[in-house]
């Protein structure tokens, strides 16, 4: 005599209906755990510092290279520098001057802001 079949093991993720015929609601997928922050002050700054000591190492190159003497006059004032040390003087007057009108801007909307923040508020 042959034995009965055991009962086979459902393997499909879907849950068997209820009694009365209308399947439980579906499972939400598992949420995944947050990342955690890999990045930190410390690794920050010490990125800035590892950037800010490969800039230096290609000005102090770019003034090596560049040593020969210039003859500058702006304003009446007569100089006579080494050719690189004269570009970087004009690269960072060039960098003020776009930071203070960077500056300038920014104050400008942090005020428009407020105004309008107030204004909201008030109104």
């Amino acid at each position: 005599m042959t034995e009965p079949a055991a009962p086979h093991p459902i393997t499909s993720t879907l849950r068997r209906p209820s009694a009365n015929g209308s399947a439980p609601p579906p499972q939400s997928a598992p949420r995944p755990r947050p990342r955690r922050r890999l990045q930190t002050r410390i690794s920050g700054i010490r990125t800035g510092l590892i950037a800010g000591v490969a800039a230096l190492i290609v000005v102090m190159i770019f003034i090596i290279q560049n040593a020969r003497a210039a003859n500058i006059s702006f304003l009446g004032a007569h100089l006579r520098l080494s050719l690189a040390v004269a570009l970087l003087f004009a690269a960072i007057a060039g960098a003020l001057i776009m930071a203070a009108a960077g500056t300038a801007r920014i104050t400008q909307l942090r005020r428009i802001m407020r105004r309008d923040r107030h204004k909201s508020q008030a109104g």
